[in-house]
């Protein structure tokens, strides 16, 4: 007669129900050993009837991490075909070359021809009676344009992370996520655009001892307001595309933070120049209406601070995600300051509009792969885990750009994308006769070496900070893409007007330059 042991069953991590008897022989049937016939037998000597389902661990289990993390080109096919399971995030990091660039190429191009509008927007508004007579609307440009590093990408780059990681999955996640964010990118573009004025007027009156009260609260009310309108619209942009992407099976980390970009630049200077205009104008008859346009924002701030405070998603960067953002306007400040001293220049004629695109290509590149390696580390771990994936010290360029895994392979995508997109933005800029430079060769390769310097720098510093911050517990999607584009800023405009010095020193004939 056959006896059968009284089973148990046992919930698994993925939904799985495995029965399970006492004793060793099933208690762990994820072993893969095959149980012969005499290990179950009664005590009789008859036969025990046994069951057993196979389980496998979920997407934070064992044998699939170690799969994700062991080699980023291996195929997304698994070998288990059970339907059992709730869908699972496909891994953003199993990718070839071929297919990062391929991801990559469109936005990045997309992105490139916003800054392209972007500079020739500058180039005509820089004549405007607003830029001739508060020439401190200069210092604001980078600062603004580079809200995009410090809250679109930031927010490009959380989001891509929770999409890939399945923490998006569920419209009640999906609200969740977008609620929080939005509200939180608006108390942080308010309070940013607000202390964006301040250093405008800070940097304006140090060198040249001249203040005026009107025109600071000029900057101000321009500042918050453009800051504000912009971070709302590219905010939900960045929702869309990012949930656009995960439907159509399409890394977001590949395509949000420079489709972030691609209208950013255009979108804020645009803003910033039409609101900063009407201001003006109305400066002369209605000097309250400037009060009032910088009272109204600032008294939103309440409402979107208790909408970010009641969200988990966003309480803590709430907290302790200013110094990123602060710093990263500062640094972006200083690059706006040169901007200013430069741009006036008969010397440095054209350098308006060659400045959001260099900008924003470097910036729009680095974010990518900031994007990129803190989702790689958040399939790792939590930050401050996993001290073999986050090295400590400073790795070194061999490791960044030439080593064979995911993120070095990235990396020289990247950086191998900087020369034939730049090609083809300036010859758009020259069709568009933008800039008053004419693009001799000469012209080119000093532009050229500026563009590449500046990516090669970026990347590097990217490579550091994000393991650098991994190691600290700090969240890199909320901490290093601030300061790397904020970078960005600031080695584009410096090199940049550094090229257009040494053009002018080897003679107006050989570039053009001042025509």
């Amino acid at each position: 007669m056959t006896s059968k042991l009284e089973q148990k069953e046992s919930p698994q991590a993925n939904g799985a129900v495995v029965p399970s008897v006492p004793g060793d022989g099933l208690a762990s049937p994820e072993r893969g050993q095959r149980a012969e016939p005499s290990d179950f037998l009664g005590p009789d000597g008859t036969a025990v009837e046994v069951v057993v389902l196979e389980s496998r661990a979920n997407a934070k289990g064992v044998r699939e991490e170690d799969a994700l993390l062991e080699n980023g080109s291996q195929s997304n096919e698994s070998d288990d075909t059970s339907t059992d399971r709730g869908p699972e995030p496909a891994s953003p990091l199993k990718e070839t070359s071929f297919s990062i660039g391929l991801q990559v190429l469109f936005p990045f191009l997309l992105a490139g021809f916003g800054t392209v509008a972007a500079g020739m927007v500058l180039d005509i508004v820089q004549h405007w009676d607003v830029f001739k007579y508060v020439t401190e609307v200069f210092i604001l440009v980078p600062a603004l344009l580079g809200l995009k590093g410090n809250l679109e990408m930031t927010l490009a780059s959380r989001l891509s992370t929770a999409a890939n990681i399945g923490q998006m999955d569920t419209p009640k996640e999906l609200w969740k996520m977008i609620t929080g964010n939005m509200a939180l990118i608006q108390v942080q573009a308010t309070v940013v655009g607000f202390l964006a004025s301040i250093a405008a007027v800070v940097f304006g009156w140090i060198p040249d001892g001249h203040f005026s009260i009107d025109h600071a609260v000029l900057l101000c009310a321009s500042s918050v307001a453009t800051a504000f309108i912009a971070s709302l619209v590219l905010g939900m942009i960045m929702i869309g595309v990012i949930i656009g992407s995960r439907k159509m099976g399409i890394n977001p980390d590949n395509v949000a933070t420079p489709i972030a970009a691609s209208l950013g630049d255009l979108i804020t200077l645009a803003l910033l120049s039409g609101i900063s205009w009407g201001l003006y104008k109305e400066l002369e008859s209605k000097a309250y209406v400037n009060p009032l346009v910088c009272a109204f924002f600032i008294s939103l701030l309440p409402i979107w601070i208790i909408i970010a405070k009641r969200n988990s998603a966003t309480r803590e960067v709430l907290y302790s995600g200013w110094e990123p953002v602060i710093i990263a306007m500062a640094i972006s400040s200083v690059g706006g300051l040169i901007l200013d001293r430069t741009v006036s220049d008969p010397n440095f004629a054209g350098m308006a509009v060659f400045t959001p695109v260099i900008n924003g290509v470097g910036g729009n590149l680095v974010a990518v792969q900031a994007s990129r390696i803190s989702t790689y580390l958040h399939m790792s771990g939590v930050p401050g885990d996993s001290p073999e994936t986050a090295p400590r010290k400073c790795p070194s360029p061999c490791s960044t750009f030439f080593s064979s895994d995911v993120n070095s392979r990235s990396a020289r995508v990247l950086f191998l994308l900087v020369v034939p997109g730049h090609l083809v933005f300036l010859y758009t800029i020259s069709s568009m006769q933008g800039g008053h430079t004419t693009l001799t060769l000469i012209f080119i390769v000093f532009y050229m070496t500026a563009a590449l310097l500046q990516v090669l720098i970026l990347l590097y510093i990217a490579d550091w900070m994000v393991h650098w911050m991994w190691g600290r517990d700090l969240d890199p999607d909320n901490f290093s893409i601030p300061y790397l584009t904020a970078l960005g800023d600031l080695i584009g405009t410096g090199l940049l007007a550094l090229s257009f010095h040494v053009l002018w020193l080897i003679g107006d004939r050989d570039s053009d330059v001042g025509d």
